[in-house]
């Protein structure tokens, strides 16, 4: 071959491996990133050419799929519908045609459109035979009477959020927002739907419809985070027992201030114990804890119990705030659930999970399982233990405190016939000065005769229109909790 022919073999040789590289390049290297880019619209004709499959609660669907009718303009043949769309929107997200979708219709697409690669032996069967192709489902834990009890008492209040777990396994029972809004009002890709989401949109809605404050919003917890300070107390040594008297004056001067740290009236907090402490919300006394214990150990305890770390229920949630570097008198005042300390109320209801279940916290979680279309499990959550806050004997005084409190101290709205129920009270200052009207808190559990514990509870509520002397956690949240709490419990019978 002479030398010009064998110059013009050579440069069709590169052209011809410069082509075979890129062509595997794009279907392997870049296959996802394509099949997943929101301009390509092949596979969002793809998604919604079938219907998907459903986000089921007690065995029961909250979704479904409705046939629209496709013309030049739409070439989507399915959009999703959804049953009690607001109570549930916390939990489903949405999936809408020219939104997106977000939550568990985001997270568990693959399944719910039957794209996901488990499902590839299925779908080449059905492909064979015919057969139209089919989404899978997700299975839920939650518990649909405990989501109508949170959903509604919110409802009643104006704000807040509810969070309720099965301490033995992380299961969430309740995860309620509100005010919610309804996924299937832009669930298409019409003008109503564009107008729909519009005026969901914070910039044109102060209120935040699609905030979802059950995970997303950090709320200073007040003085339910006082049990986290017993709980430091008891895990550090500084006090052993419920009932013997701590060092607590009063009046109590923060650390390098000429401040007294205030309690909220005439309460008998001069060296009382934890028991008495918790029972009326001794701010003196769970302060100095705080400030004796210092900023390293008291975080150290506030991370046990989840804080500083986002969770994955698989919906993500976001951190909880207990901050380090602070000096005495900033952590005291952490130390009551007040300066920058900020909690979501899933934390807060980890926190009564892991003392109702003897120390043990475990891992929050919404899905129990996924289904391929002919409902075989393709996917099973086993529950995981996410860490151990306090020992076990430490629990169970904690748990005789809280218990104290429901009985015959600021909790007692929470109290349920024929059951034992812990709690705490709460009242966060909100606002710059504290010039808006508190959020008011309740945690608890509940515990049955056979001594289990199936459900607890956190209720934030954001009471706009009640009276600044009428809000408290035990007037408006506690009765939430017991509802959600009552539930639980009577849906297990």
């Amino acid at each position: 071959m002479n030398k010009p022919l064998r110059r013009i073999a050579i440069f069709c040789g590169i052209l011809i491996l410069a082509l075979l590289i890129r062509s595997n390049w794009i279907q392997y290297v870049k296959a996802d990133s394509l099949r997943n880019d929101p301009d390509n619209r092949r596979v969002t004709i793809a998604r919604y050419s079938t219907p998907r499959g459903n986000i089921i609660v007690d065995g029961a669907p909250i979704t479904g799929s409705k046939e629209v009718k496709t013309n030049g303009l739409n070439d989507l043949k399915y959009k999703r519908v959804y049953k009690d769309g607001p109570m549930w929107a916390p939990v489903t997200g949405f999936a809408s045609q020219s939104f997106g979708a977000t939550q568990l219709e985001n997270i568990d697409d693959g399944i719910l459109t039957g794209n996901d690669d488990r499902l590839f032996f299925r779908n080449t069967l059905d492909m064979i035979t015919g057969k139209p192709k089919q989404g899978g489902n997700v299975v839920t834990t939650l518990n649909s009477a405990a989501q109508k009890a949170a959903y509604n008492g919110l409802k009643r209040r104006g704000k807040g959020a509810v969070v309720a777990l099965e301490p033995s396994t992380g299961k969430i029972l309740a995860l309620a927002s509100y005010p919610s809004y309804d996924p299937s009002s832009f669930a298409g890709n019409s003008n109503d739907d564009a107008k729909a989401w519009n005026k969901l949109q914070k910039k044109n809605n102060p209120d935040d419809p699609m905030l979802n404050r059950a995970l997303r919003e950090t709320y200073p917890p007040g003085s339910t985070f006082k049990v986290v300070t017993a709980a430091a107390a008891l895990e550090y040594g500084l006090y052993t027992s419920a009932d013997q008297s701590t060092d607590s004056p009063l009046p109590w001067i923060m650390p390098g201030t000429t401040t007294p740290l205030r309690n909220d009236g005439d309460l008998p907090c001069e060296n009382a114990s934890m028991r008495e402490a918790l029972r009326v919300s001794c701010n003196t006394v769970f302060g100095k804890i705080g400030a004796d214990l210092g900023n390293e150990k008291m975080l150290e305890q506030a991370k046990k119990f989840g804080f500083t770390q986002e969770h994955f229920t698989p919906v993500r949630a976001n951190a909880s705030v207990f901050s380090d570097d602070m000096n005495k008198s900033q952590t005291a005042l952490s130390s009551i659930g007040q300066f920058n300390t900020a909690a979501t109320p899933l934390q807060m209801a980890m926190v009564a999970a892991a003392i109702a279940n003897d120390g043990k916290l475990m891992k929050p979680y919404m899905v129990d399982k996924l289904q391929s279309p002919s409902l075989d499990t393709i996917e099973q959550t086993q529950p995981e233990e996410l860490s151990r806050p306090l020992s076990s004997k430490n629990a169970q005084i904690l748990q005789s405190m809280m218990e104290t409190v429901v009985k015959d101290g600021t909790g007692k709205n929470a109290q349920i016939n024929g059951v034992t129920v812990g709690g705490k009270t709460g009242t966060a200052q909100h606002g710059v000065d504290n010039s808006e009207k508190p959020y008011a808190w309740f945690i608890s559990y509940a515990k049955t005769s056979d001594g289990s514990s199936p459900v607890a509870v956190a209720v934030v509520v954001e009471d706009e229109n009640a009276n600044r002397s009428d809000i408290s956690g035990g007037g408006l949240a506690a009765p939430i909790a017991k509802d959600v709490m009552e539930a639980v419990i009577n849906s297990k019978k």
